[in-house]
């Protein structure tokens, strides 16, 4: 399969990184914002073409596929345009950073009938894969999650340090890997959300620091706090507080709630939750199926999201 991958950042490469570990799929394109260092990717990968013009990209011969792994304002606009040119799209989250775009694309995925999948990974570690699985069958039933999501974000630079062109959001993509989580491993709606917000940073115009209370439609509960503020240990720990049994997870590391190591890693056929997820991709173009994180599957969090932004702006 030949694919085009947009976005030449520290996440673009982590796609590009992944892509080398699948079969018989081929990245003939690759689709920047910044010349010199689209340029310098698409050498260090071995890509054959590239350009700052997505259309470009995706109207190379054979292209049955996009990545995009572009800034969060472009997502919704661009994954579109690869629907509108007939290939399949895979966009990293958020799908939007709003309710009117998610909206539109899932609309857009409807009309079309293509494959369209978010790069919603939590779904795909594998600690979150065992917790799943137990769900699954009936071995853990989920009372409580409790979720810390830090980071110390108040400049706007990327994973390497390098400055981006827009704002990373602290409610549009981090608040969405949590809420997706706990309604994707209870298997339930959220009926109940409040959530309250910290002052809006003048320099970033979003809000540092947030906490989220949610409740299933079956009773269970969430809570979930996040920061740009934490100059502290960095990332999400996940805590699973279930019927029979409490875990943590921490990237890709699982621990009972007695901090007793939980091996997840036969779980899946890596432990790199990105690869993971483009083999999903790939694997439901290819049998024409709907993937396990689709856009319409993810339209549900959008609209939680839309419920907490409409609170914290009261």
């Amino acid at each position: 399969m030949k694919i085009v991958v947009a976005g030449e950042g520290a996440f673009g490469r982590k796609h590009l990184e992944a892509l080398r570990n699948i079969e018989n799929i081929e990245v003939v394109s690759l689709a920047g914002g910044v010349e010199s260092a689209t340029g310098d990717v698409a050498k260090d990968f071995g890509i054959p073409h590239w350009s700052l013009d997505l259309g470009e990209c995706l109207s190379q011969p054979g292209v049955e596929a996009a990545i995009l792994v572009t800034p969060t304002p472009m997502h919704a606009a661009q994954a579109m345009q690869v629907l509108d040119a007939g290939k399949h799209v895979f966009v990293e989250i958020p799908m939007a950073d709003n309710i009117e775009d998610s909206r539109a694309l899932t609309e857009k995925v409807k009309a079309t009938g293509l494959t369209a999948m978010v790069g919603h990974v939590r779904r795909f570690n594998p600690p979150h894969q065992w917790v799943n699985n137990r769900v699954e069958s009936g071995e853990l039933n989920i009372q409580q999650m409790d979720i810390q999501t830090f980071f110390f974000r108040r400049s706007n630079v990327n994973a390497l340090g390098e400055p981006r062109s827009w704002t990373d959001h602290l409610l549009w993509h981090h608040a969405a890997h949590s809420i997706d989580l706990f309604r994707y491993q209870t298997g339930e709606d959220i009926a109940d959300v409040y959530a309250v917000a910290g002052p809006v940073n003048p320099d970033l115009g979003i809000y540092m620091d947030m906490g989220v209370v949610m409740r299933t439609t079956g009773g269970k509960i969430c809570n979930l706090s996040l920061s740009f503020n934490n100059d502290g240990p960095l990332g999400t720990e996940f805590r699973y507080i279930c019927d029979n049994g409490t875990y943590t997870a921490y990237y890709d590391d699982m621990k009972t709630g007695r901090g007793e190591i939980v091996d997840v890693s036969g779980i899946d056929i890596s432990t790199n939750g990105i690869e993971l997820m483009q083999r999903e991709f790939f694997s439901a173009i290819k049998e024409g199926r709907e993937p396990n994180g689709s856009v319409g599957q993810i339209f549900s969090t959008m609209e939680v999201l839309e419920k907490i932004q409409q609170m914290v702006e009261k």
